[in-house]
């Protein structure tokens, strides 16, 4: 219950970040810098908690920490903050949302089969067409451009949502490994902020004059300290006792919260086709999850989400 609790408390804020990163976004504050400060004040946050260097059980593990730097902090968020400068806050989460689908999809290509092959099927096309009809409803959105930044926008979430998939997935492989979640966590951010550290001298200077505005420090410290530090913890926690796949599914939530947050903040559009679009999304990502008959829920596939004791 507490894994569940946590993750249900990590979707609550992460749903909201798509609309702080905008506020950032109209600011002044470019994608690229917003990524580096975000993730500097976490790891400055996990390091006062747990300021030694986690020790490697196994040397090959060092890949899978790397590997998730990689995918989780540096491409999935730059892409975010990216499609945020195309498209609206309501199109990205809803498309982001998407990534349980293709978490279950890396399960099957790992041989799990699918506890109802017809229903992911279903589902997975309705989740298909609920994000295209969000995608194209969103066009006239607050901050948005033309139809096809609209477009670039919506593709780049769609990448990001295969990408956090990816992360999920070596996330569950690192806590089978036994390491402590903070500690682990730390060690994702300093391997996703080398990875961003080559790209810093295309960044520009930093719009220091933005630090004016009273909404960019508190935004800034949100995104770093709770939304990544904390989430970033709890999440991976809920992960080593849950699973990838059965974790993943509370990101169904994700297109509901966040389009009502931007509404609310943005001033951004709901409109009938922007709210059948979420609808879509949520009840795809629903019934792809669905099992057969009445047996008790675990996940998607059977007995992927059970931690293996296996060594890397």
């Amino acid at each position: 219950m507490k894994a569940h609790a946590l993750a249900l408390f990590t979707i609550l804020v992460w749903s909201t970040t798509f609309v702080a990163t905008k506020v950032l976004l109209a600011a002044g504050l470019t994608s690229l810098w917003i990524l580096v400060i975000r993730f500097a004040l976490g790891f400055a946050a996990l390091s006062c908690l747990r300021p030694h260097r986690l020790r490697l059980a196994n040397p090959r593990d060092g890949r899978l920490f790397a590997a998730a730097g990689f995918t989780g902090v540096a491409c999935y968020f730059l892409l975010e903050n990216v499609a945020l400068t195309f498209t609206s806050a309501t199109a990205v989460g809803a498309i982001c949302a998407t990534s349980p689908l293709f978490c279950a999809l890396i399960a099957l290509a790992r041989g799990q089969r699918p506890a109802s092959p017809a229903s992911f099927a279903i589902g997975f096309a309705l989740a298909m067409g609920g994000i295209l009809l969000v995608g194209t409803a969103s066009g006239g959105s607050a901050f948005t451009g033309s139809a096809a930044d609209n477009l670039i926008g919506c593709g780049l979430a769609f990448i990001a949502s295969l990408v956090w998939a990816v992360y999920s997935t070596l996330v569950s492989r690192i806590a089978e490994a036994g390491y402590e979640t903070l500690a682990a966590t730390k060690r994702i951010f300093a391997w996703g902020l080398l990875f961003m550290a080559p790209a810093l001298p295309f960044a520009g200077t930093f719009p220091a004059e933005a630090l004016g505005n009273p909404l960019v420090v508190p935004n800034l410290l949100f995104l770093g300290l709770l939304a990544s530090a904390a989430c970033f913890a709890t999440w991976n926690f809920a992960v080593k006792h849950l699973g990838a796949v059965v974790t993943s599914t509370y990101i169904y939530l994700v297109p509901a919260l966040t389009g009502a947050a931007s509404a609310l903040v943005l001033g951004e559009p709901m409109t009938p086709p922007i709210v059948g679009g979420v609808a879509l999304t949520i009840a795809g990502l629903v019934l792809s999850n669905r099992r057969k008959g009445r047996t008790r829920h675990r996940a998607p596939f059977g007995r992927f989400n059970r931690l293996r004791s296996r060594r890397l």
